[in-house]
């Protein structure tokens, strides 16, 4: 399956890096790239810098397209060239999994409308603001509305990944994954800490 990630200056790094770290240990399944407006290096709010295509450079259709968070949403979401790819990209995929704030740009382009969506708990009220016509669930690790997957706070795009691996690939292939990483996963989507 081929994954288009995109980036935007100022994404959270463990939104992106967590569900690689999980998709890029099924290589014979999963082809990530990463895709940014204008291309070249892009800087996560850590700090981190990674290499880039620009999104015109995109093939598609995609078959899982993945939207990070992070302070960086409430720049980009105001963008319009950037939402419009947003639309053009989401409404074009198999797939669509968003992680903490990415759920916001999602909502934008009205794709959540009458889904249930959730979002990271201590940017909620803003990312609820984008757009109302979505049931946002504030007490969710993470929700399955067809083909689109939300996920709460930094660390739960982890789960829904591995939630995403086990409905797609079988449970035991996501069971197994987070053997190897030695991750603690959160299998249940209405245990909500935060």
């Amino acid at each position: 399956m081929k994954v288009a990630v995109l980036l935007f200056n100022n994404f959270e790094t463990l939104d992106v890096f967590g569900p690689v770290e999980i998709l890029g240990r099924l290589p014979e399944t999963f082809e990530i790239e990463y895709y940014s407006l204008a291309g070249g290096s892009i800087r996560s709010t850590q700090g981190v810098s990674i290499s880039t295509l620009r999104l015109a450079e995109i093939t598609l259709p995609v078959d899982v397209f993945l939207i990070p968070g992070g302070k960086g949403t409430r720049q980009e979401i105001n963008n319009p060239e950037l939402v419009g790819w947003i639309r053009k990209i989401a409404q074009s995929s198999r797939y669509v999994l968003t992680v903490c704030t990415g759920s916001a740009l999602l909502a934008k382009i009205k794709e959540l409308d009458g889904k249930t969506t959730t979002s990271n708990k201590r940017a909620f009220d803003w990312v609820v603001s984008v757009r109302e016509a979505v049931h946002w669930r504030r007490k969710a690790r993470w929700t399955v509305d067809g083909t689109y997957y939300t996920s709460s706070g930094i660390s739960a795009g982890m789960d829904i990944t591995l939630a995403f691996v086990g409905d797609t690939l079988g449970k035991e292939t996501a069971e197994r994954v987070a053997t190897e990483m030695e991750y603690l996963w959160n299998r249940d989507p209405e245990r909500d800490p935060f």
